[in-house]
């Protein structure tokens, strides 16, 4: 079921449950689901990262200025939105994969990051975000 579908039934489901956070939550990331299917985005796992990205990024930024009870809600937010996100990799098995990648490539040092980076994202599917891949990648590539 795409995710659009599920988050409007869990939509309705968190309206009759009363919870109000967290239909709230859910309708905001409806909400960017749609936009950017609108503006041609059609990877659903981009834009969750993103919000949930967002969401971490808030709550630092209120915990810094000594505001907890804000931060604690967006945390709860980005909590929420993991639950619609795939599994992410271990890290052995983002390893295996960008060994691989590596070897397909033929790639032997940094300059070859860029396309080691290609084939590894192409096999990762959204299941780890880029900066982990990346610096998985700097290490394989530094030996």
């Amino acid at each position: 079921m795409p995710v659009i579908e599920q988050l409007k039934e869990d939509i309705a489901s968190a309206m009759k449950a009363g919870d109000r956070e967290r239909v709230a939550t859910l309708r905001l990331v409806l909400s960017e689901l749609q936009k950017a299917e609108k503006e041609g985005e059609t990877d659903e796992v981009v834009v969750l990262r993103r919000e949930r990205k967002r969401r971490h990024e808030a709550a630092t930024a209120y915990r810094e200025a000594g505001r907890n009870e804000l931060a604690d809600a967006e945390e709860a937010e980005a909590g929420v939105i993991e639950a619609y996100l795939p599994a992410e990799l271990s890290d052995d098995e983002l390893r295996e994969i960008v060994v691989e990648a590596v070897s397909e490539t033929g790639a032997e040092g940094q300059a070859d990051m860029g396309a080691v980076m290609k084939a590894a994202m192409a096999r990762v599917d959204g299941r780890a975000d880029g900066g982990r891949v990346s610096a998985v990648a700097r290490e394989v590539l530094a030996g």
